[in-house]
């Protein structure tokens, strides 16, 4: 990969992509993530970001990056386009994560998708104790702030998989940036990362 450090999230997902790999980051941010699977994967390696400043960031470091919106531009990808398609951070501000996961697979027969676990035990205290909704390292913002709309677990997503049929492909878990064991995830995990294929 490159010599910028990328978030813990993001490093484990480029660790999975193979070289020379056609991806579609949705949510892309600055394009860190689409940079280093370029530079360090010689990835064709495309992203789609809602911010403005963020896609003026992306481009301006030669990445081919366009503004829209998971909820209503992903339809416009044809079948097949990508093999891998990438939702960080992402899945829980938008209108739709169940139609957004199905246009990842469709768009892509791989995908990876990674959020805050709102189970983490951090957060289950901080609503115990105090009765409000948290503030930690990972939803560092007030609930009047925050983008996050739909507030899912480690334990919700593998039932949204179940129902839906699709095949988990991986499964990584951090906490403190750094990854920890299956055993007690929903709990002790800060944030998730799954990957996707599709089903039968």
């Amino acid at each position: 990969m490159n010599g910028a450090a990328l978030r813990a999230d993001l490093a484990l997902i480029a660790a999975q992509v193979p070289a020379g790999a056609r991806v579609l980051d949705v949510g892309c941010g600055d394009g860190a993530l689409l940079a280093a699977l370029r530079d360090g994967r010689a990835a064709d390696a495309r992203g789609l970001e809602i911010d403005a400043a963020n896609v003026a960031a992306a481009m301006a470091q030669g990445l081919a990056v366009v503004q829209g919106d998971a909820d209503r531009d992903l339809a416009d990808y044809p079948d097949d386009s990508f093999d891998i398609a990438i939702l960080s951070q992402t899945l829980q501000t938008t209108h739709r994560p169940d139609m957004v996961v199905s246009e990842l697979l469709r768009i892509a027969p791989r995908a990876f998708v990674s959020f805050p676990n709102f189970a983490h035990w951090r957060v289950r205290l901080s609503l115990l104790w105090q009765g409000r909704m948290p503030v930690t390292r990972e939803l560092p913002v007030s609930w009047y702030e925050t983008p996050n709309i739909h507030h899912l677990t480690v334990r919700d997503f593998r039932g949204f998989a179940e129902e839906r049929r699709l095949v988990l492909d991986g499964a990584w878990y951090l906490a403190n940036g750094v990854p920890i064991g299956a055993a007690g995830a929903n709990w002790r995990a800060e944030q998730a990362v799954f990957g996707l294929r599709r089903g039968e």
